[in-house]
């Protein structure tokens, strides 16, 4: 008897694609799409999860058909949803980008996209742009910029402010939530790579997790609870990320789970944070962190900072990993087929993360215009120090953005007494955050109060950690000329005029002998050698241990 193929016409009968078949239906697809764009090339780009054909204007998406665990497309109802998934989600950050979803009709031989009859497979459509704007290729001919790590940073805050909050009874986000994928991911790479450093990488980050996850386990509960878990994008790193037509667009976030997608807002910050240290960035690395920092106010966040760091490093490490092992001759950017280079790298990059020196308490002090906030920032980005600020935590404290005016009166208003208490109040609370998740923390004040300064050592010998006052100077004349130039720019959170600069020269409370054992004399000035920030801070930890 003659054998019966299965009609593609008919759903009930239709088979579904395999790795293979659809991969034949992805050739001959670009073929078609090849003919359409004579003379411009079709470029076929393939990850351990997808095939994207990019055409001079549009890319087309195809979900791989598989089941690896952390994902399940193995069924083309499944595609679809997540077709359909993905477009929702993505348009939060790239409306522009993502377009639509359209079926393949047809056969993997003969494949029509967004032809009639019955679906085969399905693709996001969305519109193509030039991939030497992506942020790994920037990094890699070093074209990544601090004004471009500014604005991915207020951008990823103003949209987590904005999406859906997890609500107390779910699931996401909880403290088991957070441990599974790190013990899955650990689990996959076991089986993944090879060799004794491998090996004693992954044990020894076991073994720091067994630890760590014990002492964070109430504090994820906590920041559940705070409403710190969001439907986030889930997959920020630098291939993710892209300078379209001048504009920075952030797409092809988590669809497939909403497990990873549902997140500590703080971890979706660690994944690009990491990625950066990856590809050997780490001042940009620290610029983002602590920019968002500043632009959140959620301080609390970098007690969980370093587990999400060490845990996107085990993500990235796993999908290279799977790379790797498919050997496939087309893949994504920043990961090879034939070596696990990749996955080697993230894996020290996880181990890197897991450690940290003793953090140092560090505060300014200095008058109006002393610079204190341009000279701690070569401290942050050296040191990876978290800054908290007194003139931007002073206003969040009255709900005013930090660069918005508030009109208040010498003594008055933001700046009474009272005003003032709460602002350190907040700033010692942050500065605790901080060094309670092992970084540096830096209070950015003028600190010309006795009292004040005292309080502040009184909380690094509460910690147990080294205490440094940057005593950051500059004449009565250079003070005048900033203060003044910074009011006309009107680009700084901080409203010292020169009758705030008179008033604080007056009642300053000079530093006293018993206090020069911790004082670093700086200058803020354009012409002045920058201090070694790295050896400033060992140098008050070995002090410290003496």
């Amino acid at each position: 008897m003659e054998k019966i193929s299965p009609r593609m016409d008919d759903p009930a009968t239709r088979p579904e694609l395999t790795a293979a078949t659809q991969s034949q239906m992805v050739d001959r697809l670009q073929q078609a799409l090849q003919k359409q764009h004579l003379g411009r090339k079709v470029e076929h780009v393939e990850t351990h999860i997808s095939h994207v054909l990019v055409t001079p204007t549009l890319a087309y998406k195809f979900k791989k058909p598989l089941a690896l665990g952390f994902l399940d497309f193995s069924t083309l109802a499944r595609r679809r949803h997540f077709c359909e998934e993905e477009l929702r989600l993505n348009r939060r950050l790239a409306p522009d980008l993502y377009l639509d979803v359209v079926p393949v009709t047809g056969s993997p031989d003969a494949p029509e996209l967004g032809g009639r009859g019955v679906p085969i497979d399905q693709a996001v459509r969305m519109r193509a742009f030039d991939q030497d704007g992506l942020w790994d290729r920037l990094a890699a001919r070093g074209a990544l910029q601090a004004a471009n790590i500014d604005t991915l940073a207020s951008l990823l805050w103003d949209f987590q402010r904005n999406v859906v909050v997890a609500g107390a009874d779910s699931p996401y986000g909880t403290a088991q939530a957070v441990h599974g994928p790190v013990l899955d991911n650990l689990s996959m790479l076991d089986g993944l790579l090879v060799g004794a450093a491998a090996r004693q990488a992954l044990a020894s980050l076991r073994d720091w997790d067994c630890t760590v996850f014990d002492e964070l386990e109430p504090v994820f509960a906590q920041r559940h609870a705070a409403g710190c878990v969001r439907e986030g994008h889930g997959d920020l790193h630098l291939g993710n990320v892209a300078q379209i037509d001048g504009r920075t667009v952030v797409f092809d976030g988590i669809e497939f789970s909403e497990e990873l997608r549902w997140i500590d807002v703080v971890s979706d910050l660690a994944f690009m944070a990491m990625d950066l240290h990856g590809h050997g960035l780490a001042k940009l690395a620290h610029r983002l962190v602590n920019t968002w920092f500043e632009r959140s106010g959620d301080y609390g966040g970098a007690r969980v900072l370093r587990y999400y760091l060490v845990y996107r490093a085990l993500v990235r490490a796993k999908v290279a990993a799977l790379r790797a092992g498919q050997k496939t001759p087309r893949v994504a950017t920043g990961a090879t087929p034939h070596d696990d280079t990749v996955a080697r790298r993230y894996l020290d990059e996880a181990t890197a993360s897991s450690r940290h020196a003793l953090p140092v308490l560090v505060i300014t002090h200095g008058l109006p215009g002393s610079g204190k906030t341009t000279l701690t920032q070569g401290l942050i980005e050296a040191t990876g120090a978290i800054r908290v600020r007194a003139d931007v935590e002073r206003k969040r404290l009255f709900g005013l953005e930090a660069h918005a005016r508030s009109g208040s009166a010498l003594g008055a208003g933001l700046y009474s007494a009272e005003a003032d208490e709460a602002t350190h109040e907040r700033l010692r609370a942050a500065a605790a955050d901080v060094l309670r998740g092992g970084h540096t923390a830096v209070i950015d004040a003028t600190f010309l109060r006795r009292h004040q300064r005292d309080r502040a050592r009184a909380l690094s010998a509460a910690h147990g950690v080294p205490f440094v006052i940057l005593d950051v100077q500059a004449d009565a004349a250079t003070l005048r000329e900033r203060v003044l130039a910074r009011a006309a720019r009107a680009d700084d959170a901080s409203e010292a005029g020169v009758d705030v600069l008179e008033a604080q020269m007056r009642a300053a409370e000079a530093l006293n002998d018993d206090e020069r054992d911790a004082v670093v004399p700086c200058r803020a000035a354009t012409d002045a050698e920058p201090p070694d920030w790295a050896a400033l801070v060992d140098a008050a930890a070995i002090s410290h241990r003496r």
